[in-house]
Parts: C-alpha cells; sequence; structure tokens
C-alpha cells in the first residue's frame, strides 16, 4: 500500500521557486548568477522536483546525485531515455562524493540554458503523474 511522506507538496513547490529563481537569475541579473550559481540553483531544483516525486511514492532517494536520484524514481517508472540522459548529464559537472575524485568544472551560459530545458522537463514530466 502507498503511503505518501507528508510535505511532498513542499518540495515539488520549492522546486517551482528555485526553477524561477534560476530562470530569472539567468536573463536579468548575469553579473550575480554566475554559471556556477545557477548550475546549483538548477540543481536544486531538479532535486527538489524528484523528492517531491519520491515522497509522493512514499519513497526516498538512496542518495542525492543525479545518477541516485534517477535510480530511485526507476522504482516507480520508466523515464524517457532523453531525460535520464539529460539528468546524469548534470552529474558530469560536479563529482564531489569521494574526496579522491573531487571535481568541479563551470558550464557554460549555453549549457546553462540546456540545464534549465532539462528542469523544464523534469517538472513537466513529473507534474503529470503527481496530478499538478
Amino acid at each position: 500500500m502507498l503511503v505518501q511522506i507528508t510535505d511532498w507538496r513542499n518540495y515539488y513547490h520549492d522546486g517551482e521557486k528555485f526553477l524561477r529563481t534560476a530562470t530569472a537569475g539567468q536573463s536579468r541579473r548575469p553579473e550575480i548568477f554566475t554559471p556556477d550559481i545557477l548550475y546549483n540553483v538548477i540543481a536544486m531544483a531538479i532535486e527538489k522536483f524528484i523528492m517531491g516525486f519520491l515522497m509522493y511514492n512514499g519513497d526516498l532517494a538512496d542518495n542525492h546525485t543525479m545518477a541516485d536520484m534517477i535510480h530511485s524514481m526507476e522504482r516507480h517508472l520508466q523515464l524517457p531515455p532523453a531525460l535520464a540522459r539529460d539528468l546524469l548529464h548534470l552529474d558530469s559537472f560536479q563529482e564531489i562524493c569521494e574526496i579522491d575524485t573531487y571535481n568541479c568544472k563551470t558550464p557554460s551560459r549555453s549549457q546553462i540554458d540546456e540545464m534549465l530545458a532539462t528542469a523544464r522537463e523534469t517538472r513537466k514530466f513529473i507534474a503529470c503523474r503527481i496530478g499538478l
């Protein structure tokens, strides 16, 4: 029996706020919202959308890398291959879980545009599966 974890809606709506912040920052305040900052805000938006979905389904992510969140989501449904690929690509900019393989790369502005598109696609994909 499915037991939703309370506050799942708050996570999803927080994702919307992070996405709005990143979108506005990219277009209106590029001197403050650097690609590094935008990457992290976009990643938080996506993480919140995914956590909302998982909590809706009574589940939590194993960890919070994109690969782990995809794996957790796939316990409930199959992601479109293009979306999974785009989400996994985000992990290539920050690999900070292992001290031996610590890696951070700054995305370009065009890569930020692609990440924003991935965040929007993630929101759309999840929204119709949780009734929003």
